[in-house]
């Protein structure tokens, strides 16, 4: 349930709420506003009666959610979510972009490739250090090794850096380098780790299920929430369809209905979607006209070479092309693209 305190309510009013809250064995939630505070109130609540906290001294209205998903709805939050991430937002009108390499295969590839995106306009570099690949006997990617290559194309570019994690395990050594973690379609609904990702304060961006519908995917975002992870990036990546005609079936609808129903940020991925380059700019610039907060796209200097997803990678040269033409989009929707990320 959403408790609504009356402006002004002072702050012993409010621990009072959030102790009633912990005490009917529910998890507290507060959204401190200008004025106003709102306490979210989540758990089993079914049966706890509304009255016992419209009794409390500062409540002005207490509201059941009805939306399974409580802390992800925008009945909980009305406004979108708007987070700062390393000198640009994710959730306002500016639409950063991701871009990198599906995985990182050498120091000098991902520092190429980061100075690369970083001329044509991308405001974060991607690159798997952990890869869950189909095939056991596939590359499986550089782990730690990676990872330290990232943070010094982070040093040189000055661009944040976004990489999956596959297991609980190894989030512990993967926080001293990355500044959002990548939650994959095949962990959508990894529950222990999303519960683990919840436990951090390091934005997540979640990926959707290869078959989920849009109330699972917030469900599972829910488990994130609910560990107090506020940052939270929304994801559409194309799902699984009868259609063979492209790797995944990009649903452009689920971003204008993801729009409606949570206040989470929301991104899509053009590479994952489509699985193939012919196809990635066109989406990228159909998901901005749908209502994308921001894209994430593969670039590899030398796609036909890559040792993973080579088919669906940019190269540097139609990546720039493309920046261009999603600013266009942009700017046709009253929205823009961040402005060029500045080194520290």
């Amino acid at each position: 349930m959403m408790i609504i305190m009356h402006p002004g309510a002072p702050k012993e009013q409010i621990d009072a709420v959030i102790a009633e809250i912990e005490k009917q064995n529910l998890s507290s939630h507060p959204i401190f506003g200008v004025e106003q505070t709102i306490i979210g109130a989540v758990g089993d609540g079914h049966y706890v009666p509304k009255e016992i906290f419209e009794a409390l001294p500062g409540v002005m209205e207490v509201q059941r959610i009805s939306k399974p998903y409580k802390l992800a709805s925008r009945q909980f939050h009305e406004h979108d979510s708007i987070f700062q991430l390393d000198g640009f937002h994710i959730g306002g009108t500016e639409i950063p972009i991701i871009a990198g390499p599906c995985s990182v295969e050498s120091r000098e590839q991902i520092l190429e490739i980061a100075h690369a995106v970083k001329e044509a306009g991308a405001n974060a570099l991607r690159g798997g250090v952990f890869k869950p690949r189909t095939s056991p006997y596939s590359f499986q990617g550089l782990g730690e090794e990676g990872l330290e290559y990232m943070a010094e194309a982070r040093e040189q570019t000055g661009l944040p850096i976004v990489t999956e994690v596959m297991a609980v395990s190894q989030i512990k050594m993967m926080e001293k380098y990355v500044d959002v973690f990548q939650l994959g379609a095949r962990n959508m609904q990894n529950f222990n780790l999303l519960r683990a990702l919840g436990e951090t304060r390091i934005p997540v961006l979640f990926k959707r299920g290869m078959s989920a519908t849009v109330e699972e995917m917030l469900m599972a975002s829910e488990y994130i929430l609910s560990g107090g992870n506020t940052r939270v990036i929304l994801c559409e990546r194309g799902i699984r369809t009868f259609e063979t005609s492209t790797r995944n079936t990009t649903d452009i609808n689920a971003i204008p209905v993801l729009k409606e129903l949570t206040h989470l940020p929301v991104i899509i991925d053009p590479s994952h979607s489509t699985g193939d380059s012919k196809y990635v700019s066109n989406i990228a610039k159909a998901g901005v006209a749908a209502g994308a907060d921001g894209v994430i796209v593969e670039v590899h200097q030398d796609p036909a070479h890559a040792v993973s997803d080579g088919k669906q990678s940019l190269t540097p040269e139609a990546f720039a092309k493309m920046v261009k033409q999603v600013k266009a989009v942009a700017e046709a929707v009253d929205r823009r693209l961040v402005s060029q990320h500045v080194t520290a």
